[in-house]
């Protein structure tokens, strides 16, 4: 625990890359297998859910100190870090660690020692055992799940004990399931790799999917590439770039192939050993949400991956992402669900046929034999993207123009020759998105943010005026200002709170800012009616007074506007 504590402080306190791979390699050099799986665990975002009520952390933590609950929550107002300002207060506070009570066993707490990933039973981690290692430290976290209020106040109490401020403030945020880790994945695998000598891309592809951090798994990762690999396991996805020059700076137009970028669920459909997996962008095995794709892949031959957009379908167009959203929100899909949001697997690409992986093979080439794969098929819930015929870069940007009328974002542009690359390369994928939607609106309520920036507001809540002139919030953002004009909100925001609800801040209504956003949907679940996606800051609107803000009337006209059918038509 000590040297992933340390590894956290490096990578914490470097923004350069090289610097953070640097860290990482010495750290998975030196680290037994099995913690550096668990440090891979923790470094690629995954993260125990909480497994003891918030409330309860912080009581403890009030007990031990003697903080009053007003100091508290003062503190925790200019930390805004739940497990950072428990650990500044409790870090070094001598207490005595309360006997762990006995207690009677109830079915329910039978359950406690459960694994991570499994119903098998974890070891028992009783209070007096101070774990060392990080891999005894996430088993003997795990053991809280399920276990009575004052038995997780004995462990807890004692697992803090001793410990330096960043190892309480880590094992603070596993506990609570807010742990996260300042570096990106690609640069996890480029650590693994230099620490390793195994080639990057082999890392890449053995860590997608789900794994059960072990000694064998980090084994197997660092193993040579002719081991033998799991036949779910997708491959990295590879991730276009913002083109934000005009395209004609790319080069000839028959050069680049057009697809519209479409605005469903990124998935890798899995066909290999008899079986079928589907997998999310995010990592999420999927299969289980998507039977009709599911039942129409059964066909397609073994050993293949295609990579595409689940998406909601209906006459021959997507559906509205609201309507998706209604079938992912639900644990069981009944009939009215599936009925309501009709899905389809829309490919794109074709990464791996016959077991072959294809995709150091241009772009062309993979999508040629993806015709034939989907054609082969016939499955109306199996399609094809469709390559967008348009001569010039001008034919193409009008066309551009009538994405929203499509459905789409707007439009991918994919280079002929572009083999599928994990990450994000420029040069080769491009999305060339429609202009956002945009308000005015006005700033009412702020609140910290996270990590580098728990000690700044930077997590903002905007508001529109309502048929009556009343303000009503529809939209959060925290993106897209510059530092100093955080540093200036944030002074501004101190000096101006009007009221506070525990770490959000109500201030004087004055500041107008042009909000974007690439879609809007109604909403029975916000008062505004109305919720919208990816919202970010375009500009501080200073030249603006706030009787000139945007109006619910605003964006209801941008619900009328010409785009996907309106919800109430599916």
């Amino acid at each position: 625990m000590h040297a992933f504590a340390r590894l956290y402080e490096r990578l914490d306190g470097t923004t350069s890359t090289q610097a953070k791979v640097d860290a990482m390699r010495d750290y998975f050099r030196d680290a037994p297998p099995e913690d550096a799986a668990w440090a891979l665990f923790f470094l690629t975002g995954r993260r125990f859910k909480r497994l003891v009520p918030v409330r309860a952390m912080a009581g403890w933590a009030m007990e031990v100190t003697g903080v009053p609950g007003w100091l508290f929550e003062e503190c925790y107002g200019a930390v805004g870090d739940l497990a950072e300002i428990i650990a500044l207060l409790v870090a070094g506070m001598p207490y005595d660690v309360p006997p762990e009570p006995r207690a009677v066993i109830t079915p329910k707490d039978a359950r406690a020692a459960r694994s991570l990933f499994d119903d098998e039973p974890a070891p028992e981690v009783p209070a007096a055992i101070r774990p060392t290692a990080l891999a005894s430290w996430a088993h003997a976290i795990l053991a809280l799940r399920d276990l009575p209020e004052p038995v997780q106040r004995a462990r807890v109490l004692a697992l803090w004990r001793d410990l330096d401020r960043t190892e309480l403030m880590l094992v603070t945020k596993m506990i609570t399931g807010e742990m996260r880790v300042g570096a990106s994945a690609l640069l996890v695998q480029r650590a693994v790799s230099v620490a390793s000598g195994v080639p990057a891309p082999v890392i890449a592809h053995r860590m997608m999917g789900t794994w059960e951090p072990d000694a064998a798994i980090f084994a197997r990762l660092i193993a040579p590439a002719s081991i033998e690999e799991d036949p779910s396991r997708p491959y990295p996805f590879a991730l276009a770039s913002p083109l934000e020059q005009s395209p004609e700076t790319l080069g000839p137009r028959d050069e680049w192939r057009a697809e519209w970028k479409w605005d469903g669920i990124r998935c890798q459909l899995v066909r290999r050993a008899g079986e079928l997996w589907l997998w999310s962008r995010g990592e999420d095995l999927v299969t289980e949400r998507f039977p009709e794709i599911v039942h129409a892949a059964q066909g397609l031959p073994d050993g293949l991956v295609l990579d595409g957009e689940a998406m909601a379908w209906r006459d021959d167009r997507p559906l509205p992402f609201a309507i998706m959203q209604r079938r992912i929100g639900r644990k069981v899909l009944g009939p009215k669900v599936l009925a309501e949001a009709p899905v389809v697997f829309l490919a794109y690409d074709l990464l791996e046929e016959d077991r072959e992986d294809l995709r150091e093979r241009p772009f062309d080439e993979r999508r040629a034999r993806l015709e034939h794969v989907i054609r082969e098929r016939g499955d109306p819930r199996l399609r094809l993207s469709p390559l967008i015929d348009a001569p010039s870069w001008e034919a193409l940007a009008e066309l551009r123009a009538r994405s929203r009328e499509e459905g789409t974002e707007g439009l991918m542009l994919k280079h002929r020759d572009a083999p599928y690359r994990p990450g994000r390369r420029r040069g080769e994928f491009w999305k060339w998105k429609i202009e956002p939607y945009s308000v005015d609106a006005v700033l009412v309520y702020a609140q910290p943010g996270s990590g580098k920036r728990s000690n700044l507001f930077t997590d903002y809540t905007f508001a529109v005026f309502d048929e009556n002139r009343e303000l009503v919030p529809f939209a959060k953002a925290y993106s897209g200002l510059e530092d100093e004009e955080i540093t200036e909100l944030d002074r501004w925001i101190r000096r101006n709170t009007l009221d506070r609800h525990g770490p959000v801040r109500v201030v004087e209504p004055v500041h107008v800012f042009e909000l974007a956003f690439e879609g809007i949907a109604p909403s029975t679940r916000h008062r505004s009616g109305v919720a919208v996606r990816f919202p970010r800051i375009a500009r501080w609107r200073r030249d603006k007074p706030v009787a000139e803000a945007d109006t619910i009337e605003s964006l209801r006209a941008l619900l009328r506007a010409p785009k996907d059918p309106p919800e109430g038509d599916v």
